[in-house]
């Protein structure tokens, strides 16, 4: 008899397709610093780690077109790779933002080595926060002191990425809790609403474009949500035996072209679908207008062995049309990890067909209901093909967003924007800069039939 990890590993094999698009090259990159601040100079005090309150990083962890030639960029929970105290996982009191960034892609001259250059530059810094009381803790027994950040008023309680901001005697996903870790982002078709998923919740949230403001909570089903909670990812995952895991929950976010759907994506399994051992994820739809949802089961690669099979995260999903989507699956190896890039590719899959699995839990039960997968874009080859070396690859290229078409050589292409999450470290050695860096592909019509661009109002 076949053993589990064959069979799905040949699940695997006849649901992918062996070959990306021929068409989609890469033709800019650009960077913006990430020894710089934001324009949040309100909060620009040391957070507990010593690290600047409004250091501009992890902008790639989301990535959003907002029409034109604006993105918005999200930063996750902040700058918790400057070790200080385990236990809080070495969150700080960083609070959640999102930055308006605009860019410039033009005509590169003659003879550099791509056709464009992209030069982007931070517009806008906005604080996320509620109008109503969140928990927040109170630092007792921690060594560290409360997290009710400082620039707290009556009626605006900011969002941090403190691990230890919740309420013990709720489950994960109460919209109350002060913590928050995002991680995808997109605009709603009216330009005036933000739509974040998280990894805390998991949550998502509607935000205020303009100032920031939490207007809606769309509540996920209790499943994703663990009942015991902890500042400490590891204890978090060993003391819980269903709902997401710690630092691994709504990774990616999509919303349909015609504004009316969020589809989120989940960065591993549920722990009740074998956790990060797990082969299958979760696609959650979200009918913006009723908050009704439905689930999809999302299969990864093995990138391990048939007798140890190990599997990469999602870190983004985003809309072709109203039914078709990329993901981008991923390893954790690249610049910044001190490893060499080896897995890192975008694959399309179209829900028409999917089978839905609300009802359906556990890894053996999921098997052969996943939505097929095509490879689209296989990135470590494509930017070692521009002499770009695996090792110069940044680890966490995170956020993905469709940009502005191009003319090449009178041909119009669409572009797709690929951006990093540099973990708010900017200097990686002496000398050894690690930016927030923005790849764009151009991509021919004819690899993305049925595209639909999304049509974004009041564009800047």
């Amino acid at each position: 008899m076949l053993n589990k990890s064959l069979i799905l590993s040949l699940l695997a094999l006849f649901a992918v397709a062996p070959a990306a698009n021929a068409e989609v090259k890469l033709i800019a990159i650009g960077s913006l610093d990430g020894k710089v601040s934001d324009r949040s100079n309100k909060t620009s005090a040391p957070l507990e780690n010593g690290v600047s309150g409004n250091l501009l990083g992890g902008l790639g962890s989301g990535l959003a077109y907002a029409g034109c030639n604006t993105f918005i960029a999200i930063p996750d929970r902040g700058p918790n790779a400057v070790s200080y105290n385990s236990a809080v996982s070495d969150t700080a009191s960083y609070i959640n933002r999102f930055q308006t960034i605009k860019v410039k892609l033009s005509p590169s001259k003659l003879g550099s080595a791509l056709p464009f250059t992209l030069t982007p530059s931070l517009i806008d810094t906005t604080l996320l926060f509620s109008n109503e009381p969140l928990y927040y803790g109170n630092g007792a027994g921690l060594g560290i002191g409360s997290g009710v950040p400082a620039l707290n008023t009556k009626n605006k309680n900011y969002f941090t990425g403190r691990s230890d901001n919740f309420n013990p005697t709720q489950i994960s996903t109460y919209p109350n809790n002060a913590r928050f870790d995002p991680e995808g982002v997109r605009v709603s078709n009216n330009g005036k609403q933000i739509f974040i998923s998280d990894e805390y919740g998991p949550y998502v949230y509607q935000f205020n474009r303009n100032t920031g403001k939490r207007i809606r909570v769309f509540n996920l089903p209790s499943k994703f949500a663990v009942s015991n909670l902890s500042p400490v990812s590891d204890t978090e995952i060993s003391d819980n035996t269903s709902g997401r895991v710690a630092n691994k929950g709504m990774e990616g976010l999509a919303i349909t072209p015609n504004g009316k759907t969020l589809v989120g994506i989940l960065q591993s399994p549920l722990l009740q679908d074998g956790g990060t051992n797990g082969a299958y994820t979760r696609i959650v739809k979200i009918d913006i207008e009723t908050g009704a949802t439905q689930e999809y089961a999302y299969q990864l690669d093995n990138i391990g062995t048939l007798a140890k099979p190990k599997y990469p995260t999602v870190s983004e999903i985003l809309a072709i049309s109203d039914r078709e989507f990329l993901v981008d699956e991923r390893d954790g190896k690249g610049f910044g990890d001190g490893s060499k890039a080896a897995f890192k590719k975008i694959y399309r899959i179209d829900l028409t067909n999917a089978q839905e699995v609300s009802n359906v839990t556990g890894e053996s039960n999921l098997a052969g209901k996943a939505v097929s997968k095509t490879l689209f874009l296989d990135v470590v080859t494509a930017l070692t093909q521009n002499g770009i070396k695996e090792e110069e690859i940044p680890a966490k290229l995170e956020g993905l967003a469709f940009g502005e078409d191009v003319v090449i050589n009178r041909v119009k292409k669409h572009t797709l924007f690929i951006a990093n999450d540099n973990d708010f470290v900017g200097t990686i050695a002496p000398g050894i800069d690690n930016p927030n860096k923005f790849f764009v592909f151009a991509v021919d019509t004819i690899d993305l039939p049925g595209f639909v661009p999304q049509d974004i109002k009041g564009e800047d």
